[in-house]
């Protein structure tokens, strides 16, 4: 399994909090492609839900990420 930025986007909207049922049907349903798909079927945890991405893939981007401090400069 592996995440982009591009692929994890694409779960931004989904409802969380949700399944792994729920999110393969999201997904399915708002037309992510396949890649999306096959690692949200590659999670092992059956029956645990996900509160948000970051509990999918831990390392994806806040919004903080994007945003410098502009009182530094």
């Amino acid at each position: 399994m592996y995440w982009t930025l591009e692929l994890a986007s694409k779960l931004e909207d989904a409802p969380w909090p949700a399944t792994k049922d729920e999110l393969i049907d999201y997904a399915t349903r708002s037309g992510a492609p396949l890649e999306v798909i096959e690692n949200l079927m590659e999670i092992e945890e059956e029956g645990e839900i996900f509160e948000t991405i970051e509990d999918i893939w831990p390392d994806y981007p806040s919004n903080e990420d994007f945003f410098f401090n502009e009182e530094e400069y």
